[in-house]
């Protein structure tokens, strides 16, 4: 389902423009019918409140909780069950976030990424997305929203900022507190300046070296680093969001002093911020993840090298619970729920 369909069946039924935000609202922040003091009941069109039921059953059914994963750091992964039988993920973070999913499957293919193995198995609509963010909403706040789950979200643009406008002005969502990551494409580059929300902007690099980063990220658009971080600088100038650089950190991949002095050539002057985050190992991948202590080393290199650089734990990491691999157990069958108390897996 997509927002304008969902906008679109509430008018055939009668809704006005304030009876659309009242029907919306109540979806989007996960509230019962009778959070207001005026009832639904007494204000909504007489067809409209004889459907709503049967609507509301359809919408709680979009994203529904399959499995839940709690981790040390305050975050959570969910699997979340879909109304076809497959399956998305989705993260509640530290401090009233959730990083959410804008396709089953992807297909850039990162070579280090759990979710780009199977390749794109479909698009999530508009709805599907927002229904992630009112499933958060019945377990906890949610002041945030990132879309960095699975997929690429410039690959279902029209869905993602349709949720985004959706989320950021009836769903109170604060715009720079909207983040949209990209591998980098410039349809998303040309969309999100003409957006009546304008999101802040993620955009993952991983490398400054064109030939690596086609390694790396094998079907992502074909953009040198150095285009990438200036078309990403323009939009955030334009936002006046800073924008983040996202930075998988690789053991002896992408942590070199080679690559460091390309981060400092390209970021230098900018308003940027550098997210680096130690590889979540995968199984049967061939990365390894770098001691923290070493990425700590990198991280304190740079700030002194006038770079912004946020060293960053990836949520939840001591369940296992890497971008794609709890829809991937699920697929095969095995479902193993492990909490705070769990045993840490010795990383490589």
């Amino acid at each position: 389902m997509r927002v304008t369909e969902l906008r679109q069946r509430l008018q055939a039924l009668g809704a006005q423009p304030l009876h659309l935000q009242r029907v919306l609202r109540e979806w989007t922040h996960a509230l019962p019918p009778d959070a207001h003091k005026r009832r639904s009941d007494d204000f909504l069109p007489l067809t409209l409140r004889d459907a709503l039921p049967a609507l509301r059953a359809e919408l709680a059914g979009l994203a529904t909780l399959r499995e839940q994963h709690p981790g040390e750091d305050g975050s959570s992964r969910l699997l979340v069950g879909l109304h076809d039988g497959q399956a998305a993920e989705a993260v509640l973070l530290p401090r009233d976030g959730v990083c959410v999913s804008t396709q089953i499957g992807c297909a850039v293919g990162c070579a280090f990424c759990m979710t780009g193995t199977g390749g794109l198995v479909r698009q999530l609509g508009s709805a599907e997305i927002v229904a992630q963010v009112v499933l958060a909403r019945t377990l906890r706040p949610v002041k945030k929203v990132v879309f960095m789950g699975m997929g690429e979200p410039a690959h279902n643009l029209d869905n993602v900022l349709e949720a985004i406008e959706l989320l950021g002005t009836v769903g109170q969502i604060g715009h720079k507190n909207l983040v949209f990551s990209t591998v980098g494409d410039e349809r998303a580059f040309d969309a999100l300046p003409q957006g009546r929300v304008k999101p802040a902007l993620a955009l993952s690099l991983h490398t400054t070296k064109p030939a690596l980063r086609e390694q790396l990220l094998p079907r992502a658009p074909r953009i040198a680093p150095e285009d990438l971080v200036e078309r990403a600088d323009a939009y955030g100038r334009l936002s006046g969001y800073p924008v983040q650089l996202q930075w998988t950190l690789l053991k002896g991949v992408n942590d070199g002093d080679d690559e460091l002095d390309g981060i400092v050539r390209l970021l230098s002057g900018r308003r940027m911020v550098l997210n680096m985050i130690p590889y979540n190992a995968v199984p049967g991948l061939p990365f390894e993840r770098p001691s923290w202590e070493a990425a700590a080393d990198i991280a304190r290199r740079l700030h002194r090298r006038g770079v912004l650089t946020k060293l960053r734990h990836s949520a939840g990491q001591d369940v296992d619970g890497g971008c794609g691999q709890l829809r991937a157990r699920a697929m095969d069958g095995v479902s193993v729920v492990r909490g705070p108390a769990a045993r840490r897996r010795p990383r490589g």
